[in-house]
């Protein structure tokens, strides 16, 4: 089902992003060529940085080094227009918010306690039908099962479509097939719009079902390649404590 993929339309390059917080590094000289229409997945112990490193990439912490978007259609280095999806986010059960509410805040300048206009909310629920999730519109976000949050969050992060989509943890607490469903929908993603997806996870298994590349990081890049190469490698056993 994997295809092999080369940087066609876009190419995203993390380069020597270091990090220290009081002194301490929590980052060392990390660099990743992202490609478009892959997944990228990076795992690592707790304490490898991996959290550090998404907020790095999303201008949330201090840090050196740069992140650097080429078109390659024209040749020409562009502001990366990046999307993402957290863990969790933080809701009360039955809070009143509704996924319209949340939806259109992020894409209109119209204030969500007026009445509904009528053109957003045919635009977000156009949004929501491309990930299934349309009936969610009018349901509180306290209401929202973990599969359906997950997929009302992957339709706000890629609306416009974004050149990087940055995920953690992104199934964390949803079952079996909602997590089949997820990844059916990033596989989607890639072939459609040859979308660059870099995950943070700490399922392996998923990670060796999924995942184009992986990249082992223990505060620098300590192996990256297929998953196969990286979890046969002495990096990877040395880490995780296989013998």
């Amino acid at each position: 089902m994997k295809k092999v993929n080369t940087c066609g339309l876009h190419c995203t390059k993390i380069n020597n992003i270091s990090v220290k917080i009081g002194g301490q590094e929590i980052l060392k000289n990390v660099n990743i060529h992202v490609h478009c229409g892959e997944l990228t997945v990076i795992i690592g112990r707790n304490g490898a940085g991996k959290t550090t490193l998404l907020k790095a990439i999303l201008g949330e912490v201090e840090h050196a080094g740069n992140i650097v978007f080429t078109d390659m259609k024209d040749n020409k280095t562009k502001k990366i227009k990046i999307g993402y999806v957290p863990q969790k986010i933080n809701v009360e059960k039955h809070m009143p918010t509704t996924v319209y509410d949340i939806f259109a805040s992020c894409i209109s300048d119209i204030p969500v306690f007026l009445k509904k206009d009528k053109k957003v909310y045919k635009e977000v629920q156009e949004q929501l039908k491309l990930f299934g999730a349309e009936k969610t519109i009018d349901k509180s976000i306290g209401d929202l099962s973990g599969g359906e949050l997950q997929r009302v969050l992957l339709s706000i992060a890629t609306k416009p479509i974004p050149n990087l989509l940055i995920l953690d943890e992104p199934v964390s607490g949803i079952d079996k097939n909602g997590t089949k469903d997820f990844y059916n929908i990033l596989q989607e993603l890639k072939n459609k719009y040859d979308m660059s997806i870099i995950l943070v996870s700490h399922d392996l298994d998923l990670t060796k079902q999924y995942a184009d590349k992986v990249i082992l990081l223990d505060k620098e890049v300590v192996k990256e390649g297929t998953p196969d190469e990286v979890f046969k490698s002495l990096e990877f056993k040395n880490r995780f404590g296989i013998l």
